[in-house]
């Protein structure tokens, strides 16, 4: 189960992790916590007066899109967007949103969820939220709480029969040594690297690395995960920098997704290759 804040997010994020997975018969379910209704348009070619007077629709159309591409299950858990506030100071969030509900209102239909598919390994956002969007911090909080819960009997109840996910992670997407390597070989070969804004930024705020605990090889899967991202089509620039390094290069120079495992209740050895290691080896028995 992955869990994300809005539909998009599980395109930039394990995207090809979770096409893996599919692709060895794991059953594979995103539940996106928002509708986006908030979102800007990313994509200039979109960014016309009837989609984003229909912002929330067209991005429930384009998630059904990405969806289909990986090959995994999805649902919504049905709360608004809370919008990305900027300015200073920053404005409050806007009344009923996602990030300012209580947690256990928040964490509700994802308990649900996960006593319903039943997951062996859950994937969310580190305590930064990925970075800083209230949606994003709001989306782990849940996350653990519903880890937490969805075992105890007396917690949520009516929301279906007790169920304990086994293994927590946290994606590891933008680390440092990630970017270093990519640019690396971009200077090689003499290619500009469209990441040098984001390792500044980076650096400036001194922003926090997890240690990757798990790579999952997966480079077999990238060209998959850009379409399911080219699918998101008001959010994702087909000519922006999501793609602007060469295939090649991305494989050559980090042929995995990374993770931090946050919490786990079977024995397991680091470093990991695999999200299901210690998993597999105790449902079988």
């Amino acid at each position: 189960m992955a869990v994300h804040a809005h539909p998009d997010d599980e395109s930039s994020k394990g995207a090809a992790t979770m096409v893996r997975y599919v692709h060895e018969d794991a059953e594979v379910l995103v539940v996106t916590l928002t509708g986006g209704e908030r979102g800007s348009i990313l994509n200039p070619a979109m960014d016309r007066p009837e989609i984003r007077e229909n912002i929330g629709e067209v991005r429930r159309k384009e998630m059904a899109a990405a969806r289909e591409i990986l090959g995994v299950h999805q649902e919504f858990a049905g709360f608004v967007d809370s919008g990305l506030p900027e300015g200073d100071p920053l404005p409050p969030l806007p009344e009923g949103c996602f990030a300012l509900q209580p947690l256990e209102v928040a964490s509700e239909p994802l308990v649900r969820s996960m006593r319903s598919f039943r997951p062996h390994v859950v994937i969310t956002y580190d305590e930064q939220g990925g970075y800083p969007h209230p949606d994003h911090i709001m989306c782990h909080k849940v996350s653990v709480e519903a880890f937490d819960a969805a075992g105890d009997p007396d917690r949520y109840p009516g929301t279906g029969d007790p169920w304990q996910p086994l293994k927590l992670y946290y994606h590891v997407s933008f680390s440092m040594e990630r970017f270093e390597r990519i640019t690396a070989l971009l200077d090689e070969r003499g290619l500009a690297n469209p990441y040098a804004e984001w390792m500044e930024r980076m650096k400036e705020r001194d922003y926090p690395q997890w240690e990757i605990t798990t790579r999952v090889v997966c480079d077999e899967y990238f060209e998959t995960r850009d379409r399911a991202l080219i699918a998101h089509a008001t959010q994702i620039d087909p000519n922006g920098v999501w793609f602007a390094v060469p295939m090649d290069i991305q494989r050559e120079a980090w042929p995995t997704e990374d993770y931090h495992l946050a919490r786990s209740l079977v024995d397991t050895e680091l470093p990991e290759d695999d999200l299901f290691a210690g998993v597999r080896e105790s449902v079988r028995t």
